[in-house]
């Protein structure tokens, strides 16, 4: 074999191991209730997708970067400084950098953040 091609079998089977396949059913039965500890899911680059399952409030905070919500299963309010944010499943938002929002759901409910890998997950 020419080296070039060895190059070429190496490189793709190693994207072939990189590559992964996601189940968000998965990711929601391993979160179980264990409320508001956040999973890194997969890593993009500098961010991060994490899910978690939330109930109950979570304290008021501000991240120094935006972070965007998706609602996987159920419904949560985003408390913001200027008025709630309603999300049911399928609905998302971005809260901007240095907004201070608190999230809590009545029922349990499964969310999705896409954020910057450096963000802390536990609130300030």
């Amino acid at each position: 074999m020419k080296p070039v091609k060895v190059y070429s079998i190496i490189v793709r089977m190693a994207a072939e191991l990189l590559a992964k396949k996601y189940s968000l059913d998965e990711v929601d039965r391993k979160l179980g209730d264990n409320f508001w500890q956040p999973v890194d899911v997969a890593h993009i680059n500098d961010w991060v997708l994490r899910a978690a399952a939330v109930k109950g409030e979570f304290h008021w905070h501000e991240h120094n970067d935006d972070e965007f919500f998706l609602i996987y299963r159920g419904k949560i309010v985003i408390d913001t400084e200027n008025g709630p944010i309603e999300l049911s499943e399928g609905e998302g938002t971005v809260i901007p950098k240095g907004v201070k929002h608190r999230p809590r759901a009545e029922e349990r409910a499964i969310v999705l953040l896409l954020e910057p890998a450096r963000v802390n997950t536990k609130g300030d």
